[in-house]
């Protein structure tokens, strides 16, 4: 049956999707009676609700601690920053195949000791990030998000600028949350897209922000129903389903409605030798689309192809199949901004480490994310592999053909993060990346490779931030044979490849001593406070933040902590040891707890965080 995307779903799959809502429901309104705020004496609730497209109310409900609130209008002084973090509820639903085994027979024991059995609200936690601050860390807002749950909150866009609303992913609901944060540190809710208005994708991932205030989303997974999807470009890809392939990238507006639909598949189908499907797929595709980053002045969009999303659940010890994790980057035109035109499918390449007996380690596979620069001097832009442990360069995304080289490899920084690690980069399980807004340096997170990944004995290694300087590879030039320096053999791999390639300049361990318990997301901060008492855009951050969680039922983890990161001019990265947790007084902002502002909900899963700054602050 072949439909299109003005068509709606057709009666099944409405009536499906309109079962899962009302089952959204029903699950809230349980998880809702009975919770308390015993942590949290006097908290103000407000909400804010807007009706979605299928006619339902759709809120956030604000929950503002007002001791905390007080004592900063009383303190007066400095304005505030705050570090927004979108962060799911974790239950008995979060257990990892391995664990299944292990569930009791009953929910009130075993693995419900740790996890509630039932799944509770997931939100945006509000902190404040003003260094000095009498409050600095304590969370001063919990804004939960409403009726559904288990969104799995997944990313937000990479940088949040004044105006700009703030775009947030549910994972597993297959929903955009559009939020209103002029007024911080209250939030509105400007409106929801649902399943039934991205028919050609599933799993939302990133979003990237334009000037006009519109957002380019990337949907990792196929169409919502198996088989033929007509898009509004009138092209007809046939996809394996929700979750599957292939992907999408969805132009917003700046209330989360859908502008357009945009395949990320290309006609004639990608590599079958590397690029497999499940269930297999008539033209194989490796269009999985994650990472998102646009240079409006290039009239260019970047996006890397990370994994056909529901595999990577499946079993966490052994995939299916290596390369179901993708090598792939696609370039776009988006001159018209509303019909972005796939115009290039790279292929990464593999390096010194590559191993045809262990292709999921190659430096190659999964790439996660890319990056652009950003001066208007530059045209280039680089790419991470989460498995593959690698950084990528290409000097000109505009080029017919961007060839894309390894410029760096995860474990030339490892021992700088600790010293105890070996220099192998292989599966650092990498995930953000991000330019510097001056083009000087290179921000990485990687959580660490995690103990028996290579072999039995194999001892993992310690994740954190590393910072590169990457002044010299963006001089050489828009000509990749100008670039001096190759990574070409296993000792360039793990020292570097000198001449023109990144050097660490900064690196900083989170929890060190411990296999893959490191970062997974960052965030820059992008405001400095002027002499005129207001913040303004800087191009030289003085922060970063970080958070320790992936996705849980991927058996990669984390201890559920957000650090904040000191960052000089020089590129040098060190743990502030003053953002400390409000209850345990121990470094980091720890998720895991048993109360919010919104109630005793116990641990939570932060995955993405943003500075922002409400706008009578911000200039």
């Amino acid at each position: 049956m072949r439909f299109s995307s003005s068509s709606g779903a057709p009666p099944r799959w409405r009536k499906a999707l309109t079962g899962t809502l009302a089952l959204a429901l029903a699950i809230a309104a349980v998880t809702y009676t009975g919770a308390t705020t015993s942590a949290y004496a006097d908290v103000q609730v407000l909400t804010d609700s807007k009706a979605g497209a299928d006619g339902k109310q759709y809120w956030v409900q604000n929950h503002l601690v007002t001791k905390d609130l007080a004592a900063q209008s009383r303190a007066g002084g400095t304005p505030k920053k705050w570090l927004l973090v979108w962060a799911g509820d974790e239950n008995i639903a979060d257990t990892v195949v391995k664990d299944v085994k292990n569930l009791p027979g009953s929910l009130g024991g075993g693995l419900n000791k740790v996890k509630n059995a039932l799944p509770g609200p997931d939100f945006l936690a509000v902190i404040d990030a003003t260094q000095g601050s009498a409050t600095y860390g304590k969370v001063v807002n919990t804004a939960t998000v409403g009726p559904l749950v288990e969104n799995e909150p997944h990313h937000m866009q990479y940088v949040w600028h004044k105006g700009d609303t703030i775009y947030a992913g549910a994972l597993f609901a297959a929903a955009t949350y559009a939020f209103d944060v002029s007024a911080l540190p209250q939030l509105k809710l400007k409106g929801v897209s649902l399943p039934t208005q991205t028919l050609g994708g599933s799993v939302p991932d990133a979003y990237w922000v334009l000037k006009d205030g519109s957002a380019y989303g990337t949907y990792m997974g196929g169409p919502v129903v198996p088989g033929p999807y007509t898009y509004q470009d009138g092209s007809t890809q046939v996809g394996n389903g929700f979750a599957g392939s292939p992907g999408e990238v969805v132009h917003f507006d700046q209330n989360a409605q859908v502008l357009s639909q945009n395949p990320a598949a290309t006609p004639q189908g990608d590599n079958p030798k590397l690029c497999d499907n499940l269930p297999q797929l008539g033209k194989p595709s490796c269009a999985n689309p994650h990472g998102v980053q646009a240079r409006e002045d290039l009239n260019t969009l970047v996006t890397s192809d990370y994994a056909e999303p529901r595999n990577i659940i499946l079993d966490p010890v052994k995939q299916p199949s290596p390369y179901l994790r993708r090598p792939t980057i696609r370039t776009w035109d988006i001159s018209d901004r509303n019909h972005p035109k796939l115009k290039t499918v790279s292929y990464l390449p593999d390096g010194p480490r590559a191993d045809p007996a262990d292709p999921l380690h190659s430096e190659s596979r999964a790439a996660m994310e890319t990056t652009v620069t950003n001066q208007p001097g530059h045209k280039g832009a680089f790419a991470e592999t989460m498995q593959g442990g690698a950084v990528y360069y290409t000097p000109d995304i505009t080029a017919k053909e961007p060839h894309w080289i390894e410029v760096f490899d995860d474990g030339a920084a490892n021992k700088a993060m600790y010293p105890q690690n070996d220099s192998n980069g292989a599966s650092s399980n990498g995930g953000w990346i991000q330019t510097s807004p001056d083009d000087k340096y290179l921000y990485r997170a990687i959580v660490g490779r995690q103990k028996g990944t290579l072999s039995a004995d194999d001892p993992g290694t310690t994740g954190g931030v590393y910072v590169l300087d990457i002044q010299k590879l963006l001089a050489a030039g828009d000509n990749v044979d100008d670039i001096k320096g190759r990574i070409d053999t296993k000792e360039k791999a793990q020292q570097g490849g000198g001449d023109d390639l990144p050097t660490v300049v900064g690196a900083a361990p989170i929890n060190p001593g411990t296999a893959a318990a490191g970062p997974h997301w960052g965030a820059y901060d992008n405001f400095a406070l002027g002499s005129d008492g207001f913040y303004h855009e800087t191009t030289q951050p003085q922060h970063l933040a970080v958070s320790n969680y992936f996705v849980a039922r991927s058996g990669l983890d984390g201890d559920h902590k957000v650090n904040l990161l000191n960052l000089s001019p020089d590129g040098k990265v060190a743990v502030d040891q003053n953002f400390r947790d409000e209850f345990t007084g121990q470094v980091g902002i720890n998720f895991n707890r048993k109360s919010w502002p919104h109630g005793d909900f116990g641990n939570a899963k932060p995955h993405s965080e943003l500075f922002v700054v409400a706008d009578q602050n911000v200039k």
